[in-house]
């Protein structure tokens, strides 16, 4: 069977650091569309509004792959692409930045604030990661390696060539980086460190808590306590499997929720846009591995700091 052809590159370019929209026209043998434009308007109306899907092809917002305006008359061809911008809602500004700690040809890591998502989705588009540095660095194709999640701090690897992520992909799915965080949470006497937690984790589409359930064991963390004082201590955690909350899940189970948890032990509301008073405390602070690409050996640490614990080391 014949396969799709490739698609064409985009004729227009990032906006604040976000792609333009692909749209490829479907096959119509019912001959449901005589024109772009109500192909169109059947297509997205339902998402926002008939009016707004017009403004935008009267203002030219569609265009093919010669960068044209593509007109709401123009005869409809399956197969053919459009691309266009969304229009973005308004986004509270994360009023921190983010820092570069290593850049070169093939990588960017980067020190990622509090609050800040790693990739576009949902609410947060412009407000994330890859924006900020895709625009800040005029780096149009950089793509995250990894993830972590918004409210966690620290480090990111970053791919500068989508060629060669791939590879820098396979060194996190085969457990070849050596990732090391710090944590501050309460302090238990009582509790015996260090110890390696394992359990099975289950996180469900559309449910905030992943929970542990009977089972295969899917997740690994390393727990050390380097200080205490005050009834909290400092932390060192070292997953060995990348399941989503797995430390926040594990120092939990330990009866040790990290400090400012919105969502480990119980679910809190979401704070006030602009509310950033409590940020969670847990930092990706170290990355390590062999490069894929020169073979070198690479370590990489984060200059920020936990809050909750002054003074650093």
């Amino acid at each position: 069977m014949r396969g799709r052809a490739k698609a064409p590159p985009a004729p227009l370019p990032q906006h604040a650091g976000v792609d333009p929209v692909r749209v490829r026209l479907p096959a119509d043998p019912e001959g449901a569309w005589a024109t772009v434009g109500d192909h169109l308007l059947a297509r997205f109306a339902g998402a926002v509004g008939a009016r707004r899907v017009t403004a935008m092809l009267a203002g030219g917002r569609f265009v093919g792959a010669d960068g044209r305006a593509v007109g709401a008359d123009e005869p409809y061809t399956a197969g053919r692409y459009l691309w266009f911008h969304r229009d973005f809602a308004p986004e509270e500004p994360v009023p921190f930045p983010v820092g570069v700690v290593h850049r070169d040809q093939h990588l960017v890591i980067a020190d990622k604030p509090h609050f800040l998502s790693t990739t576009p989705r949902g609410r947060h588009i412009t407000e994330t990661l890859v924006a900020r540095l895709r625009d800040e660095l005029g780096l149009p194709e950089l793509q995250p390696a990894h993830r972590l999640d918004r409210l966690t701090a620290g480090l990111v690897l970053c791919v500068v060539r989508p060629g060669e992520r791939g590879a820098y992909q396979t060194l996190f799915r085969d457990r070849l980086v050596r990732k090391e965080y710090e944590a501050v949470a309460p302090y238990d006497p009582g509790v015996e460190l260090p110890r390696t937690v394992r359990s099975r984790i289950v996180k469900e589409r559309g449910v905030i808590a992943a929970r542990e359930e009977p089972g295969e064991e899917n997740s690994e963390s390393r727990v050390e306590l380097l200080d205490h004082r005050d009834g909290l201590g400092r932390y060192r955690l070292l997953p060995a499997t990348g399941r989503t909350h797995q430390l926040r899940v594990h120092m939990n189970t330990l009866g040790l929720p990290l400090v400012n948890d919105p969502v480990y032990p119980v679910v809190e509301p979401d704070p006030a846009p602009g509310d950033y008073a409590r940020p969670l405390q847990l930092l990706a602070r170290v990355l390590e591995f062999t490069d894929p690409l020169t073979g070198e050996p690479r370590r990489f640490e984060s200059g920020l700091r936990l809050a909750a614990w002054p003074g650093g080391e």
